[in-house]
């Protein structure tokens, strides 16, 4: 649950920033969303990578791969699930019927 309000917020910072760039700019240079998605997926990365090279703590019965999958891919995947939902019906309301 952690790593998902962290990357949830990862997300949102990028997002804002993008947002205030494109406010500071005067129109809209970098598309808000897929800006928080690049942060989360470079923030994953980095935080995968200190995941594998790290040993695991004492008295652990997981394994690297389950940490790897538990506090990296699957908040990363929720992420990129909402992001497709949520771009899929701004589309569908902007068809003309």
């Amino acid at each position: 649950m952690g790593a998902l309000i962290f990357y949830t917020v990862i997300y949102f910072l990028g997002y804002f920033a993008t947002h205030g760039f494109n406010l500071i700019a005067g129109r809209m240079l970098i598309n808000r969303r897929i800006a928080g998605l690049v942060g989360v997926f470079f923030v994953a990365v980095f935080h995968g990578y200190k995941i594998i090279n790290s040993p695991l703590p004492a008295g652990v019965d997981t394994d690297t791969a389950h940490a790897l999958g538990y506090y990296v891919i699957f908040p990363v995947a929720i992420i990129v699930g909402v992001f497709l939902y949520i771009t899929w019906q701004e589309k569908k309301d902007n068809d003309p019927l």
